[in-house]
Parts: structure tokens; sequence; C-alpha cells
């Protein structure tokens, strides 16, 4: 969990700054998180991961990237149990992913519902 919290997120945060000029931070509800290592070695690929690949195809061009910029100013992770109690919400300028990271693939949701859903609300 500290190695997510000090070095992982961090990394991201600059990642998403390279890819849309302008860093948006996570907040990761960790308490969901906390009793759970398949999650916390699945949450980066399964959530961090596919909003990037996302980010990259919404902001090939300066539009795009100026959308994000001014749209999306917060990302909330937080773990759930079960497929049933997943959620992909943005309002408000934050995105919100409840994803099952201890089901794998199967808990997460794919960078083009990602995608979808930020061009949709964007």
């Amino acid at each position: 969990m500290k190695e997510l919290q000090e070095t992982t997120f961090p990394e991201r945060v600059k990642e998403i700054a390279e890819i849309c000029g302008a860093p948006i931070p996570y907040e990761v509800d960790w308490e969901s998180l906390k009793d759970d290592m398949e999650a916390l070695n699945f949450i980066d690929n399964l959530s961090c991961h596919r909003l990037n690949m996302a980010l990259r195809v919404i902001c090939q061009d300066e539009l795009g990237k100026e959308a994000v910029r001014d749209g999306l100013q917060q990302i909330k992770l937080k773990n759930v149990k079960s497929k049933d109690e997943m959620s992909l919400a943005f309002s408000g300028g934050v995105l919100e992913m409840h994803c099952a990271y201890a089901l794998r693939t199967d808990g997460m949701f794919s960078d083009n519902e990602i995608r979808n859903l930020l061009i949709e609300k964007l």
C-alpha cells in the first residue's frame, strides 16, 4: 500500500500530466483495499493503466487535451467485492470508478468504457 501511495500513484499523476497537460489527482479509498492483497496488486493495471489508455485516445489533439484539462479535476477509486457493486460515473469534474480489483479483468471497466463515458460528459 505504501508503494502505491508514495510511488505508483504519483507516477500515474505525472503520466496524466504528460498526456493532457495537467496533473489530475487520485483519491483512493484505502480503507476498501486494506484487507485485500489481490486488489492492491491489480488496482494500478485495472484502473490507472486503463484510464491512461482512454486519455491517450481522447488527448490526441489539442481540443481533446483542453476538454480533459477543463473537465476532469479528480479521479476517485474504490475497491468493491463483487461485480454487482461496480460502478463508473463522471460528474462535477470527478471520475469515480468502483471496481472489484480482486476479480482481475472481470472486475474492471475497459478503457473503451472509460473513454466513452468521458467523451459523453466532457
